[in-house]
């Protein structure tokens, strides 16, 4: 897509992709495709991102365009987990909405292609930042990139999920109990991956510390700055990549989870935790809980460090899931054993928040 933004975004967009690790039938892949994308021209050229830890992630090179295409991982596999025909429909019905998504141009959910389920969308040219400050702008334009973050989440969390075909994306209300229970017991039946005090103790407060209040709409599972592709040289978002954990849902455990960033270590996910936000020329952690605010009618977030709380449990459960991968030689990610090293500080994390909120 949008092969006109210019060489500067063409490279941008390529960094990251080199040698295949987790190899498939390529010529299969060809023959596929030449029969369901319209348009594609062989030969086919295949390289593997370094992201897409969860679901290998691949940047293919026709004729005349190119695509990147997303596929289940090999090996043994956590029931309901890397789904990427529901990430392909979520990414279609939102193709017409103020939510930023890449053409999808094929699905496939014959596992006898590839040998797992995949599907190829457009390569959209752009940035993607690593870090959550946004380091690489010029201070003065930083708060702007911030601000399309919170806007383009606003907009996702306005999305009318039964008008867009999404009603059957996820079960309305009871977000909270539903994951809680969802993530602890694959935490606990992942027994290779081993038992840690501070998650078993944030498995048995969750329950009853959750908030009264239910609201349900679309949300994205893994909004972060990384997972979005930014237009070469304006703060302007055109696609949310990685929509594997998305659901229906409470929109503050979503976005808890995005604003998470500002106390989230930066060698763990982008994040500025331990920095000033004035000094990087960002806006404070309340300044962007008040815009979120204004954009979505709230006049505020009570229970706050509950959502931070329960948002860091989850995020430990899935470093803990990547630590089981790691374990079974199944990892796709050449990150995945420094990401599982990090599953004990997340635990911490999550436990000062559980301590503030007592």
């Amino acid at each position: 897509m949008a092969n006109d933004l210019g060489a500067d975004a063409i490279a941008a967009a390529n960094v990251g992709a080199g040698a295949v690790r987790s190899a498939f039938d390529e010529a299969a892949l060809a023959a596929w495709m030449t029969r369901n994308v319209e348009g594609f021209e062989g030969p086919l050229l295949v390289e593997q991102f370094n992201g897409g830890q969860s679901n290998p992630t691949y940047r293919l090179t026709g004729a005349n365009a190119r695509y990147v295409l997303r596929r289940k991982p090999p090996g043994p596999l956590v029931k309901g987990a890397h789904d990427v025909a529901r990430e392909a429909r979520v990414q279609q019905a939102l193709a017409d909405s103020d939510v930023p998504v890449a053409p999808i141009l094929g699905l496939c959910e014959d596992p006898e292609v590839l040998g797992s389920e995949f599907y190829v969308m457009a390569l959209v040219e752009g940035r993607i930042f690593w870090d959550a400050g946004f380091g690489e702008v010029a201070p003065a334009e930083r708060a702007a990139y911030l601000d399309e973050m919170n806007r383009v989440m606003a907009a996702l969390h306005r999305v009318d999920y039964q008008a867009a075909g999404l009603a059957h994306h996820g079960r309305p209300g009871n977000y909270f109990a539903r994951q809680v229970a969802r993530w602890s017991r694959q935490y606990q039946e992942d027994e290779l991956a081993g038992r840690d005090p501070g998650m078993d103790a944030l498995v048995a407060w969750l329950p009853g510390a959750i908030p009264a209040s239910e609201e349900t709409t679309l949300i994205h599972g893994d909004f972060r700055c990384d997972n979005l592709i930014f237009h070469p040289s304006e703060p302007r978002i055109l696609a949310v990549l990685d929509w594997e954990l998305s659901t229906l849902g409470h929109p503050l455990a979503d976005f808890a989870y995005h604003a998470m960033f500002y106390t989230m270590p930066p060698d763990i996910v982008a994040g500025l935790g331990g920095q000033d936000p004035r000094a990087l020329g960002l806006p404070t952690e309340s300044e962007y809980l008040a815009a979120y605010c204004r954009r979505t009618g709230r006049q505020a977030i009570p229970d706050w460090d509950f959502y931070i709380a329960f948002n860091y449990f989850r995020l430990a459960a899935i470093f803990h899931g990547i630590r089981g991968r790691v374990l079974r030689g199944t990892a796709a990610n050449a990150e995945a054993a420094r990401r599982a090293e990090a599953f004990s500080r997340l635990v911490e994390l999550g436990c000062q928040a559980m301590e503030r909120c007592r």
